[in-house]
């Protein structure tokens, strides 16, 4: 599939992708979801099940400051890694190759914060539980940090104490779920109709 940066810096850059074995976010879906998270400027990311690194690389083009990308399959980590290589973000990102609790539970005991953790688990798992339990438990979410969290429509939104939800939107198959380390009133749900995820 065509895979390419949306805004920021490197707008219409393409990225690598493995022939198969991964469900990138597709553009359109990238896209909208960064209009609505606003200025970037700035930010440390963490991004969880990382994959090609598209959403990852899509919050450095648009004035994120760091990036640690969480991935272990070897395939994905090949194309993250080149993708990273050929953007020139070295300096800017650090790439785990380890499970996302254990990668978590690390970042915490090393101290990082980050302003936005985005997390693309396989939409059969039920890892994305967990994740998010990992994150609040590690304490890794800065103070007023955002979660993104991308799941198929099929699997219900995870209820994790000490993230609150924020809002939801749907695109075909896939949704989009923003979460808050504070407890601000839900903004309501939205669905956006046309087109399937990615394959």
């Amino acid at each position: 599939m065509s895979l390419r940066v949306t805004g920021g810096r490197f707008a219409g850059r393409r990225l690598r992708a493995p022939r198969s074995g991964l469900r990138p976010t597709a553009d359109r879906i990238r896209e909208s979801l960064f209009a609505r998270l606003g200025d970037l400027e700035g930010a440390d990311v963490l991004d969880l099940f990382a994959g090609t690194g598209a959403l990852g690389i899509e919050a450095l083009s648009r004035g994120a400051a760091s990036l640690v990308s969480v991935e272990r399959g070897r395939g994905a980590v090949a194309a993250l890694r080149a993708n990273v290589a050929a953007l020139h973000l070295q300096s800017s990102t650090r790439v785990l190759v380890e499970d996302v609790a254990g990668a978590v539970r690390r970042l915490g005991r090393e101290g990082e914060r980050f302003d936005l953790v985005l997390a693309d688990p396989p939409y059969a798992s039920e890892e994305a539980q967990g994740a998010l339990e990992a994150l609040v438990e590690a304490e890794v979410l800065a103070a007023g940090g955002g979660v993104v969290l991308e799941r198929g429509s099929r699997h219900p939104s995870p209820s994790v104490v000490g993230l609150a939800l924020l809002d939801e939107r749907r695109y075909g198959d896939t949704v989009i779920t923003r979460f808050t380390a504070g407890v601000p009133e839900a903004e309501g749900s939205e669905t956006e109709t046309g087109g399937s995820r990615s394959a």
